[in-house]
């Protein structure tokens, strides 16, 4: 999804410095991130999952 659209918004819960987490660890490169919001912890506790994809096992 990110590839497709103009402009992608990453909300973080945690922002951390380049090389601070295993290149494991990332979802989505940076590359394809154009803008960064940095959500409160209050906000974070807010947040749920928007679209939950689950498949039979």
């Amino acid at each position: 999804a990110a590839m497709a659209g103009r402009i992608t918004i990453a909300e973080v819960e945690h922002l951390v410095e380049p090389g601070e987490i295993d290149a494991d660890a990332i979802h989505l490169p940076g590359i394809y991130v154009q803008r960064v919001l940095a959500l409160t912890p209050e906000q974070a506790a807010k947040k749920h999952i928007e679209h939950r994809t689950v498949r039979a096992k």
